[in-house]
């Protein structure tokens, strides 16, 4: 547990993207398991799944960045 508090501590926005990324393909197999993709299909939607998390999680840094400057 002290393994997984230190992670997040010395990177936050890499555990965050970790969990957000986690949470989106879990969210996507739900949604979509019945829909009938192939297995490329899947892949093209589990990266640009990926892709979108990351983008969130660096969106959302630039609020965390602005903060740090000012203080």
């Amino acid at each position: 547990m002290m393994t997984l508090k230190r992670l997040w501590e010395e990177h936050p926005q890499l555990s965050s993207f970790v969990i957000l990324a986690l949470g989106m393909l879990i969210i996507l197999y739900f949604s979509a398991r019945h829909v009938g993709f192939d297995a490329l299909q899947w892949l093209v939607l589990a990266i640009a799944t990926i892709a979108l998390a990351a983008l969130c999680i660096w969106i959302i840094g630039w609020d965390a960045g602005d903060d740090l400057e000012q203080g």
